[in-house]
């Protein structure tokens, strides 16, 4: 499945002659689970430092970063559309290349530790996971993430909530918040799968399960074949695809048939020969569903690109 980004909400600039500073100015909206804050930096600089007690979401809004995980990555570049998780401890050094040109602006959300303890809890005790000895948790591994809509969709409600004057804003945070939370891992779960499935499919179902799909497009995929290969009820195979990504095992399986049609389109093959070898039963089935999903047919896809 390749990647598409999603954006947030780009909240409008602080003025200048509002602003604090320009290099990280600063706004914070304190509710009682978490700490959100809009950040803007107007001027060239390097080195700057972030440091947070709890674990944290952070997401581009605006311009761009070179950014490292101090003690734990070499510098990567972070742009709108994506999201890095900071564990708690951990410290952000940050390089603002571009901007005395293009103001950069992000966001940070902290969550409280004894929330996250609760939410936890309170998924493992009602949406027990179909993995043997799996928890519901967030991973230190994947840290980097693409925003799927989502996951946007989520940060977006939460900035809505948090920067609304309304007297039951710490209740809807903090229903949005176990929203997003529940996101993330959806999201890291799909990372996880598309980079480093190989790796995991002898001892995971799921990477096993979409590793499958994934080299066997052209065939025809029934759940129930799906869900026995994986030595699971049909039941708890719905289960695993809608607890660890979010999506019904259809979806899954039509969203990787459009995503190796769009690789195949980009090759001197004809329609027909794409639409066989992502497992479509004919070309016009073919064309009317990579035109709902991607807005024009396969002919003008393979023209454009």
């Amino acid at each position: 499945m390749e990647h598409k980004k999603s954006y947030l909400f780009k909240p409008n600039l602080t003025p200048q002659a509002s602003r604090q500073h320009e290099v990280e100015n600063k706004k914070t909206f304190t509710l009682n689970n978490c700490e959100f804050s809009i950040f803007e930096t107007h001027q060239l600089a390097k080195e700057v430092k972030l440091n947070f007690d709890n674990l944290t979401f952070t997401a581009m809004l605006r311009g761009k970063k070179s950014m490292k995980l101090e003690d734990k990555t070499d510098y990567f570049d972070y742009s709108p559309g994506e999201t890095v998780l900071v564990m708690p401890g951990e410290t952000m050094v940050i390089d603002f290349p571009e901007a005395d040109q293009v103001a950069t602006q992000c966001i940070t959300l902290s969550f409280h530790r004894d929330f996250l303890d609760n939410s936890f809890q309170y998924f493992n005790d009602k949406f027990q996971k179909v993995e043997d000895e799996k928890t519901w948790k967030i991973s230190h591994e994947q840290f980097f993430l693409f925003n799927s809509s989502q996951l946007a969709k989520s940060a977006n409600n939460i900035m809505r909530i948090a920067m609304e004057d309304n007297l039951y804003k710490d209740l809807m945070a903090d229903l949005a918040l176990k929203e997003l939370l529940i996101r993330l891992m959806q999201t890291q779960a799909a990372t996880l799968v598309e980079s480093g499935f190989n790796n995991l499919k002898s001892n995971n179902r799921l990477a096993f399960i979409t590793k499958y799909i994934k080299d066997n497009l052209h065939e025809k995929l029934l759940v129930k074949d799906l869900a026995k290969k994986s030595y699971l009820s049909k039941t708890n195979f719905f289960k695993l695809f809608k607890y660890e990504l979010g999506i019904s095992p259809n979806q899954f399986i039509l969203n990787e048939r459009i995503s190796k049609a769009k690789e195949l389109l980009k090759t001197s093959r004809s329609i027909k020969e794409v639409a066989f070898a992502t497992g479509f039963s004919d070309s016009n089935h073919f064309i009317k569903t990579f035109k709902s999903y991607e807005g024009i047919t396969p002919g003008k896809y393979q023209l454009n690109g």
